[in-house]
């Protein structure tokens, strides 16, 4: 299993309070409620990511040190939110100072998309600035377990042509596809 020992950081609401640098980073994105904080439980095997059923509910940037040497990050899910315009683009910059900051530091970006929608300009947009930091993104088709195994499989074919990039179908109730990701994790940590 990849994660032996998870602890909860910080959850920083500022770029000064981001705590200092370990071997590397992955990093979890994607919009509000696709099931950021969901998937890390999942990968840590314990309820320790807050998620909720509204969208917006991670708000900072949330630090989880894993087997002491690295760390998971949870960034604020960006589009549709019960939230002002002007949290959303603290969040927004938030998220890019992120970025700029530790660009050394990220080994994976992990983008989450709800399989149940076609991929947004907001998606599109983090790929691009992804490869303008050269950092490489596996992107995780979420909650597939509400298609069929015919709807999985063309979604998947047509998000790998729109994105060049590895996608997996994955599902927090199944199970499906958390192999994978557990691998292709373990690829960029070594």
């Amino acid at each position: 299993m990849l994660v032996k020992t998870v602890q909860f950081v910080i959850s920083a609401y500022h770029e000064k309070e981001f705590p200092k640098p370990l071997n590397g980073e992955v990093c979890f994105v994607g919009r509000s409620n696709v099931g950021k904080s969901t998937l890390l439980n999942v990968l840590f095997n314990k309820k320790l990511a807050r998620v909720s059923k509204r969208p917006g509910k991670t708000r900072s940037v949330n630090f989880y040190v894993i087997n002491g040497k690295y760390y998971f990050v949870d960034l604020p899910g960006y589009g549709y939110a019960k939230t002002s315009k002007e949290e959303r683009l603290y969040w927004r910059h938030l998220i890019e100072t992120y970025f700029e900051n530790r660009k050394d530091k990220i080994k994976l970006s992990v983008l989450l998309i709800d399989s149940r929608l076609i991929p947004q300009e907001s998606d599109k947009m983090f790929i691009e600035w992804s490869r303008h930091f050269r950092i490489p993104v596996l992107v995780v088709l979420s909650k597939v377990d509400k298609l069929s195994k015919v709807e999985i499989f063309d979604k998947v074919e047509v998000i790998k042509q729109q994105f060049g990039t590895h996608v997996i179908a994955y599902s927090a109730i199944t199970k499906q596809g958390v192999d994978v990701i557990i691998e292709r994790i373990n690829q960029y940590l070594v």
